[in-house]
């Protein structure tokens, strides 16, 4: 997610005094890896932290350019995770261009707690050897701005919006992105002359015999997506593909079930025992996989039951004489809802950055139809017994509480969106408070019913949200019936207009932004 990173022209203008790690051979042309990512996202911090080592071993064979994604419109420069994520961005560009080889000493230090790196750069900074006062000048200062502007429309001319973005010598990477994925693809670049010390001996990863388990009559089971994903986190993966309705896909449910009676359905993803010896294979997915007997099995919230009645197909699969509609196990499926003309309901997590988006811009969607919509808010997560759990932690769960209990108690007029909206604007602030009180929410009333009522009703919106299959945060839910995904306001207006067609709104154009777009998925 940077920009003007470690370009080695500017380098040599600017501090031309600066000497790199030293490594026993230079090749003639260093390869060039050019990361687009967020200094926030998870994703991208971990390929940041992946890459630092290569620097360290590769030093000069390596030409690495960091540049950061986000967004200008007139002078205010955004990011997906909010203010904090382009103070962060900014502090990491100056850091880049006072030490490029040292910089990422400091981004690494910061990632031990991404959330602040708006306010810890200044410690991580001194350890790593930067001038901190020279740090600052650019950071609070016109250059940190003009080179967070300058890597912005970099990212964005080369088609980056997702972190991170990689490329390795002018072409896309998807390859693994742990430190000895980086090496040995680097390495295999610099050709058949002799290579740097440090693309000899990479280790190579144990095989892994990975199972992708589903059911081709399973709409929403397709999991191929996450085959390059599995092996960038597993370098000896091995993919095979299983089907429930082979023979072998009906004996491997079977033994699933029988090892673990708590197993939801599928899709499902096995991997066999060697995972164990694979130590960055299980650093990765480690907290993802749980045993199933002497193999691991890796959860994808899977709910689909091959046994039962499929609701949309118009074949009895249970064999109970009933099809489709006609099964109770269908009455509550999507297929089989009634049609209820202009509804529109939103099913969120509270502290999901596309969520909060998505929850901003319906201010402007309810304004724009007013009466000819009937709009609801439910919350995403986990309800186990008295338990409850979201993605994001138990942050989330306290501001999802607050949320349902504003939904609750405000709802006339959806008064509550005032509360909701206001925080969709700086989602991770702790001082929820101050979207109370002159807009008419009273911070007792939300306290009291924290306290009390707030758990069975976010318990109940769990519950239903899970029922009817809604993982991903913003998903919206058209005429109870038609789910669709969108974050800015004219996305969301043109799916709800589809199937509400001839409103007075669906001629107006709202506010768009196709550059933030995406989804917070259940684990």
């Amino acid at each position: 997610m940077f920009r003007l990173s470690l370009s080695f022209v500017a380098g040599l203008s600017l501090f031309a005094c600066q000497q790199g790690p030293a490594v026993k051979l230079v090749v003639a042309k260093p390869a060039l890896l050019e990361l687009f990512v967020m200094s926030q996202c998870p994703y991208g911090t971990q390929v940041m932290d992946a890459v630092a080592p290569v620097v360290e071993k590769l030093g000069a064979n390596l030409d690495l350019k960091v540049n950061y994604i986000g967004d200008k419109q007139g002078e205010t420069l955004s990011s997906m995770h909010g203010d904090a994520e382009v103070k962060g961005d900014i502090v990491q560009l100056c850091a880049q261009q006072q030490a490029p080889w040292t910089f990422l000493k400091m981004v690494t230090c910061q990632n031990k707690n991404a959330r602040e790196v708006a306010t810890n750069w200044e410690g991580c900074a001194k350890d790593a050897g930067l001038d901190v006062l020279q740090l600052k000048s650019c950071y609070e200062g016109d250059a940190g701005k003009k080179l967070l502007e300058e890597s912005f429309a970099l990212a964005k001319t080369r088609g980056a919006e997702g972190s991170p973005t990689m490329f390795l010598n002018g072409q896309p990477y998807n390859g693994g992105r742990k430190t000895a994925d980086f090496i040995k693809a680097i390495c295999a670049g610099y050709g058949d002359g002799t290579k740097p010390e440090a693309c000899s001996n990479i280790p190579v990863a144990p095989k892994v015999v990975a199972t992708f388990f589903s059911d081709h009559r399973c709409a929403d089971c397709n999991i191929d997506r996450l085959e390059g994903r599995l092996k960038s986190d597993i370098g000896g993966a091995e993919v095979k593909k299983v089907d429930y309705m082979s023979d072998e896909g009906k004996k491997l449910y079977a033994e699933i079930k029988a090892k673990d009676p708590s197993f939801k359905g599928l899709p499902v993803i096995l991997l066999d025992a060697n995972l164990k010896n694979d130590s960055d294979g299980m650093a990765a997915i480690g907290r993802y996989v749980r045993p199933l007997g002497d193999s691991f099995m890796l959860g994808l919230n899977g709910s689909f039951d091959p046994t039962a009645e499929i609701c949309d197909n118009k074949v009895d699969d249970d064999q109970n004489s009933k099809t489709d509609c006609d099964d109770a196990p269908c009455k509550e499926a999507m297929a089989c809802r009634p049609e209820k003309a202009k509804t529109l309901e939103a099913f969120v997590m509270s502290q999901c950055p596309y969520g909060a988006k998505a929850m901003a811009a319906m201010k402007e969607v309810l304004g724009t139809f007013s009466k000819d919509m009937s709009f609801n808010v439910h919350f995403i997560g986990d309800a186990n017994g008295d338990a409850l759990k979201s993605m994001h932690g138990s942050a989330e769960v306290d501001e999802d509480l607050r949320q349902v209990c504003a939904v609750k108690h405000y709802n006339k007029g959806l008064k509550y969106m005032d509360y909701i909206g206001c925080r969709a604007a700086d989602y991770q602030s702790t001082n929820w408070q101050a979207c109370t009180g002159n807009n008419g929410i009273d911070a007792k009333v939300i306290d009291k019913c924290v306290s009390g009522e707030g758990k069975d009703l976010l318990k109940k919106d769990f519950v239903y949200s899970s029922l009817l299959k809604m993982d991903a945060s913003p998903t919206f839910l058209a005429n109870n019936r038609y789910s669709f995904g969108g974050v800015d306001a004219e996305s969301i207006k043109q799916n709800y207009c589809k199937y509400n067609s001839g409103l007075p709104g669906c001629g107006k154009t709202l506010s768009q932004d196709q550059a933030v777009q995406g989804s917070c998925g259940q684990q």
